[in-house]
Parts: C-alpha cells; structure tokens; sequence
C-alpha cells in the first residue's frame, strides 16, 4: 500500500492517493523491484543496493529505496534522462566508430573496384538499411549496378536507365551534396531501384561516394514501409561511411587504370618470343634481377629481314642498372635500333648513330651490346657479329669445341665516338651461336656462396650442348645460372642462342630410298 507521496512525486504519479495499491499506481518496473524486496526468506527486506531504472512518460528514471525502522520502503526517484541520452549516444557512437573502423579495413583490403562495390553494398545493408545499391558512373546509357538485400549476397547488374529520372542520384553520381531524403518521394522510385521482392519503399537515402576529385559513384539506401524512416543523424553517418567506401572506390579504380597503362607499356618492354626466321633457329631467355618485376637493364630483339633472303639482324644488349629506370632507356635503346632498320647491313653506322642518340638524350646511363645478321645459304648460315663494349659471342662447333667470335667495339653512350669490329662467322648444320649478357658470367654463387659463374665455366657448359636444338641450348645456361645463384641476389641475366638447323634430305640407294641428316 501507498503510505505517502510527496508533492514532487505527485507530479511524476498524479493518481498516487495514500492507500491506494502500488500495482495501481505505479510503473510495473518500480512495483516489480518492491516486490522483490518483501519476498519472504532469510534476506527480507534487505534488496540487493542497486537501484532500478525505467520510464515514466517521456522521461527515464533511477529508482533508490530505503528500508525505514517501521519496515516501509521509501522510494527516491531521479530522472536519470539526460545521463542516459548521454550514454546511449555514447553507446552508439562507439558501435559506429567500430563500424567505420571495420569498413575501412574490408574496403581497404582489396583494390579491386567489384570487390569494393560488393563489400560497401552489404556493410551497408549489414548496419545501415534493409537494402543497398551501388551505382558507378557509366559513359553510356547502362548503369553498373550493385544490389544487395539484408541477409544476401551482392549482384551486378548492368541497367538501361538515365539517372537523372531519380531525384539526387544524377547529382549524387556527378559528386554535388546529397538531396536530403526527407525531399525524395520514395513512391517515385523506379523499378530497377527497387530488388525484387523487397516491397513498398518506405524510405530512401541517396548520397555521393566521394572520389579523388571526382565522384566514385552513389550510394543508395532503401528502408521498407514497415521500419522506421531514416533519422537526420543517420544520413550524416550514411555520409561518413559513404566517404570510406569511395575513398577506397577510387582507389580502386586509380589502380586498375594504372595497371592498364603499366600492362600496356610493359608489353612493349617485355623480351619478344623467338622462333625459327627463314631457316634460321632463334631462342631466347631472360630472368630480370628481382622475381617480381619482368623487365630490366637486359634486351634482345630479332628483326626479320624485310626482304626474303637478306639477314635478319639480332640485337642483345645491356644498359647500366637494373629495374624499371633501366628498363626505360632499354625500352628507348630497342626503338631506335628499329628505326635503324633500313642500314642494318652497316653494323657500325648503327652503333655510331645510336651513340650520338644516347649523348644526346637526358639518360646519364650507358649501354653495351651486340648485333648480329644472320642469313641461310644452303644450309649454313653465315652471320655478321658486332660488339660493343659487350661480351663477345661464342661459337658452339657441332664437335663441342666453343670459339670466342673476334669482335670487340667501345661501350654505347659513354664517349662521343664509338668504334666496333666486325667478326664473320658460319655454322654450319648443328651449330650455334650464342650471345649471352654479364649477369651470367658475373653471377656469383656455387658452393662458396661468392663465386662468379665465370666466362670458362660458361664455354664447358656450352661443350655439352653440342648438336643440341636452340632452345634446349637457352634451358641449359638458364639453368646452370640459376643452381650457382641459388637464392642469392644477381643481375639481369639474357641469353640468345642463333642455330644452323639440321635438315633432312632423302636419297635414293640401289633403286631405293632412305633418310639421311647431311651438315
């Protein structure tokens, strides 16, 4: 029973009348706590000291007793309102900080732009909507579009619409402030916007993913008829989230471009793949000096000959340095030497004229290489070798004898004029040429760990290549480099092997006829 009420809680309880029944009177939360301390047992009366909370009205109380020398209960009340808005807003700010937190780390995990539509679509329906659309800019009339409903997975479709039918989607995509959703009909949404089953709209959300300078897409939030609207305060956290998400679109996407672009010009860099030009064998290989880039200081080109029966010309050099820095001047050093191609029968010329680009241009690094024209007649094949500052070329005789071609010449952009000699050689059927750059015989390894390859141990390797395809040749050295490096750091390494093929001809014996390999 109710023995008192003083005039302020008179106001919180005005049908509160001594005598009358607390259950009639009270909140069920303040007569359930009373109950509970005039339980019967061996702690009657004595509660647990912890106050009890709950609403009256609008407002949020604290409920302290106290147990008084006639065994009533006093019943303090405190409106506790204000600190619990304090701390349910802290509550909630600190579920969002971790949101954000845990978005940034998903969205910041990938750089690739489908990965990042699908993870802001289903955060965003995880935490934010019961459904969510991802919109990226397109230059024609079909809209990418990511679509996600609470509790599924993402889906891109591609959509024929104008965006500028869908109040603040066009502006949104062009990256202007968001339309606030209170101004957007959600009736008006069209079709597409809406995933299949989802139902009446009850609410809608349409805000910019702002990019580097430029919108990475929009953001499309939807709410079902039966959940509450979107508050003020929630499209501004929609806005911080969308934020991260097109931060990490436009990364994305930044990416994916320069990557094209790399791809692009990294095709034009990369050693050509070599086969058989006018009954001459061509092979070669190339490992730049870190397994994770694919070009560097070393090159090689074969030219075929423009007319059928002239030289092809074989180009195997070495710039100074390694990576992508010497990798630009290789990339510059092949494109004159195919400018040159009308006076390929001049080895010396070419080498002067493409000294004086070198000189010329803003590189400080130089280069050594060495030219080769190879021609079949009958079936040999009789080559023109020119070095320059480079390795000379090794013969590979069909015996297993290997000869060091007679050439040697000035490095290529180091000093005004560059000078070369010219060797002549012929291989006949079976037997090679191999050109080859300093990063084989000056890899360092072997059982000591610091030991160079070396020119001998090259030619012995070599020895046992004898009649050997031109290919097979390139897998040895490769090879017999890679076992000596071991793991350890190298150079580029380049390897052209030129081969007289073996050829077959048929021969008639007694009236019959047989196969026989002639050389």
């Amino acid at each position: 029973m109710v023995i008192l009420v003083n005039s302020a809680a008179t106001v919180l309880l005005p049908d509160a009348r001594p005598g009358d029944r607390l259950h009639d009177v009270a909140p069920a939360w303040l007569a359930t706590a009373h109950d509970a301390l005039r339980l019967p047992g061996p702690r009657a009366g004595q509660g647990t000291g912890t106050p009890v909370a709950g609403a009256i009205g609008e407002r949020c109380f604290e409920a302290h007793h106290s147990m008084r020398a006639d065994g009533a209960v006093a019943w303090w009340l405190v409106d506790d309102t204000d600190h619990r808005t304090v701390r349910e807003a802290l509550h909630l700010e600190r579920e969002r900080t971790t949101f954000l937190a845990k978005a940034s780390s998903m969205l910041l995990s990938s750089l690739n732009l489908g990965r990042c539509m699908d993870v802001t679509a289903q955060l965003a329906t995880e935490h934010l909507a019961d459904a969510a659309l991802v919109i990226v800019p397109s230059r024609g009339m079909r809209l990418p579009v990511v679509t996600c409903l609470r509790g599924g997975s993402p889906a891109l479709v591609r959509v024929s619409a104008d965006p500028d039918e869908v109040p603040g989607l066009g502006e949104a995509l062009r990256g202007f402030p968001p339309v606030p959703s209170r101004w957007i009909d959600p009736a008006t949404a069209p079709g597409w916007l809406v995933p299949e089953g989802f139902g009446a709209v009850g609410s809608m959300v349409i805000t910019p993913l702002p990019g580097h300078g430029v919108a990475a897409g929009a953001l499309v939030l939807l709410r079902r008829s039966s959940t509450r609207a979107f508050t003020q305060g929630e499209e501004v956290f929609a806005r911080l989230f969308a934020a991260r998400a097109g931060a990490a679109m436009s990364a994305a996407r930044l990416y994916a471009e320069q990557t094209s672009i790399a791809e692009v010009l990294m095709r034009e860099l990369l050693p050509p793949s070599l086969h058989q030009i006018s009954g001459v064998e061509f092979a070669g290989g190339y490992r730049p000096s870190a397994d994770h880039e694919r070009v560097g200081g070393d090159f090689y080109d074969v030219h075929p000959a423009a007319v059928e029966g002239e030289a092809s010309l074989v180009a195997l050099g070495d710039v100074c340095g390694k990576g992508l820095e010497a990798a630009v001047l290789t990339g510059k050093i092949r494109n004159t030497l195919h400018a040159l191609l009308p006076m390929a029968d001049d080895h010396q010329r070419m080498i002067s004229l493409l000294n004086t680009a070198l000189l010329n241009s803003h590189h400080t690094r130089f280069a050594t290489m060495v030219l080769a024209s190879a021609v079949r007649r009958g079936n040999e094949v009789h080559l023109r070798l020119t070095s320059a500052g480079h390795p000379a070329p090794l013969i590979l005789r069909e015996s297993g004898l290997v000869e060091e071609a007679d050439t040697h010449g000035t490095l290529v952009g180091a000093i005004p004029a560059a000078t070369a000699r010219t060797a002549v050689v012929t291989l006949a059927p079976g037997e090679s040429c191999v050109l080859y750059t300093d990063g084989i015989t000056e890899a360092r390894g072997g059982p000591m760990g610091d030991v160079q390859f070396g020119e001998e141990r090259l030619m012995r390797a070599l020895s046992e290549c004898a009649s050997m395809p031109a290919e097979s040749i390139v897998e040895h050295v490769q090879m017999l480099a890679g076992r000596w490096i071991g793991q350890g750091p190298h150079d580029d390494m380049a390897v052209v092997v030129i081969s007289a093929p073996r050829t077959h001809h048929l021969t008639a014996v007694n009236g019959h006829t047989r196969g026989r390999f002639t050389g």
